[in-house]
């Protein structure tokens, strides 16, 4: 069947069972084609853009969009004066006072949020004096191997690092 732009099959359908017929077979054809298109494919590299942008892709572009207009919108209701909005037809907007109050109110509440971490953070820390800065319910001690003749020496452990090595490493004179 020929199936072109002239062809008499696409341009006239009588019924809605000639259409479905006609649906069942683009779709044969087309599947056909894509298993065909497929082969080619995976013989050569394969193409990046195979299957269209991601939706993060697509989301990120749309906020994108949405922040900038956002930001103009509120720019040109900041800005422009009173008597210039009424004559475009423009009455029900908020009040100019919510124009400073708004990124007041965000700006301290991010400074607050930022202290109100560090401050949680200060509460939950052992004080620098309790053995819990050294040693806590994880701490693991480092095992002692036996080598027999013959074998390498394995990997050693995961474990922490004992206060006393650290002090005579970082501490101890190295010209005695």
């Amino acid at each position: 069947m020929d199936e072109g732009p002239g062809s008499p099959t696409t341009l006239v359908v009588s019924s809605p069972r000639r259409t479905l017929s006609l649906l069942r077979e683009r779709r044969a054809s087309d599947a056909s084609s894509l298993s065909l298109n497929h082969e080619k494919r995976t013989s050569a590299a394969p193409l990046a853009g195979d299957h269209g942008p991601k939706p993060s892709e697509v989301y990120g572009f749309v906020g994108s969009i949405t922040t900038v207009i956002a930001t103009a919108i509120y720019l040109v209701w900041a800005y422009t004066p009173q008597p210039w909005l009424h004559s475009l037809g423009i009455t029900y907007y908020p009040s100019k006072y919510w124009a400073l109050a708004v990124p007041s109110f965000v700006t301290m509440s991010v400074f607050l949020m930022i202290v109100l971490y560090l401050g949680l953070n200060f509460l939950a820390t052992p004080p620098s004096y309790s053995p819990n800065t050294i040693y806590d319910e994880y701490s693991q001690e480092p095992t002692a191997f036996t080598l027999f003749e013959g074998m390498e020496k394995p990997i050693d452990p995961i474990s922490d690092v004992g206060i006393d090595q650290i002090n005579h490493l970082m501490f101890s004179d190295t010209n005695q």
